[in-house]
């Protein structure tokens, strides 16, 4: 972690000056994360005006040059992802807690790499003649929306004084704020449940109709990581097109919308899932999306594409279509999401293809085109096929659910898919 130059407002400050201390530390990562506290030292600079007069707003520089911790071995931090906040304590001719706050601005910092967080700042105003002696005391490290909470375990010595002279003859400068509040990232709210049933598409009932629109299903997931067990709900839509005896399946997120806390690089985020097929059929589909084209500025919002895949029945007769187990890629790792219930979308009347679905085995997926078509009556429930799907890993994303990236957590928030 490294620190900053000291400036100082008003006419009587002095030149600045800079000192260094260092500290034993113990810092705690949030308590979802599971991790266990890091013990270490931790090293800084402060720089503030050797001299000043009283009522000047003097400017305090917080440099970190050794961090207590390092980034967890668990994944790569991007660049601007990671923002410092502390407090420094002043003593002396006057009592106070200054905060310091740096900016969220840092290069890209590997698994197991040295944190590097930028210098803090803070705006002092001298109110009384003497020495105020300046303190460094905790901080915290922001990435993604949670706090990992860094305090010393020992006496800090001093790093830095000022001498204050009388009053000032100069005016003072209009005060700063010292501190600010980090905006916390919280779900703004879980997708409304739609009423049970599915869409139910048959050629036969329609004259020839080549495409089918599912029902708009509410489905909540389960998502395990490493350090902890997230939930949340989302809808979703599968629709379909006739393509032969063969299916273009197109899944929907329709409500998933979701803003990213951080800046995602282009290329690396991906999802699919495996659809579940019940009824008449058994096994699963694979369907998935592209990766995100472009970068993803932090605030910005994600979407989840519409996943697509061919759907080759394995039995004839009416077969149904629900929501499986969701999995995305991103940033290197990968997370699965389990249904926790089945919600049919839609139902089909299918004539068994040779090497189709039924069985279990499951299609192969190949892009399929999409299509929007009549909506008509419900159908029955498929098997969840929850039992088939083994160990679920690191970093969630969909609608609702939490990402945990080492002590990190990333929330995003549900908003309505424009149509």
């Amino acid at each position: 972690m490294f620190v900053g130059a000291g400036l100082l407002v008003g006419v009587a400050a002095g030149p600045a000056q800079a000192a260094g201390v260092s500290y034993a530390t113990r810092c705690v990562p949030p308590a979802a994360s599971g991790l266990d506290p890091v013990e270490g030292t931790t090293e800084v600079q402060i720089t503030a005006p050797a001299t000043a007069a009283v009522g000047d707003e003097v400017e305090v520089v917080w440099k970190f040059t050794q961090a207590a911790s390092k980034n967890p071995d668990l994944i790569d931090l991007p660049a601007d992802s990671v923002q410092p906040s502390g407090t420094l304590k002043a003593t002396g001719a006057q009592t106070a807690d200054l905060a310091m706050r740096g900016p969220r601005e840092n290069p890209a910092i590997p698994k197991g790499g040295a944190m590097v967080l930028s210098d803090m700042k803070g705006t002092l105003k001298l109110t009384a003649p003497g020495t105020v002696t300046l303190t460094p005391d905790a901080y915290s490290i922001n990435a993604f929306s949670t706090d990992t909470k860094c305090a010393p375990t020992e006496t800090v010595k001093p790093a830095a004084t000022i001498e204050v002279t009388g009053s000032s003859t100069s005016p003072s400068p209009t005060p700063t704020p010292t501190s600010t509040t980090t905006p916390s990232t919280t779900p703004s709210g879980t997708a409304t449940t739609q009423p049970s049933g599915s869409a139910t598409a048959s050629p036969s009932d329609s004259g020839g109709q080549t495409d089918f629109t599912g029902k708009e299903v509410s489905v909540a997931y389960a998502c395990k990581t490493p350090i902890g067990d997230k939930n949340a709900t989302s809808p979703v839509q599968i629709d379909a097109r006739k393509n032969g005896e063969s299916f273009d399946l197109t899944v929907r997120f329709k409500k998933s919308v979701m803003d990213s806390p951080a800046d995602i690089p282009a290329n690396s985020v991906k999802p699919s899932m495996e659809v579940v097929l019940g009824g008449a059929d058994k096994g699963t589909v694979h369907v998935e999306g592209p990766a995100n084209a472009q970068p993803i500025k932090s605030g910005d919002p994600i979407e989840v594409p519409d996943l697509t895949g061919t759907y080759k029945p394995g039995a004839s007769g009416e077969s149904t279509l629900a929501p499986g187990v969701l999995t995305v890629t991103a940033l290197g790792t990968t997370t699965t999401c389990t249904p926790a219930t089945s919600q049919v979308s839609l139902t089909l009347d299918t004539t068994r293809q040779e090497g189709g679905a039924s069985g279990g085995g499951g299609s192969s997926a190949t892009s399929g085109g999409t299509s929007s078509g009549s909506t008509s009556t419900s159908g029955g429930l498929a098997e969840t096929g929850s039992d088939s799907h083994g160990a679920l890993r690191a970093l969630g994303l969909v609608a609702g659910t939490v990402i945990l990236l080492g002590g990190a957590v990333f929330t995003f928030l549900p908003r309505r898919h424009p149509h």
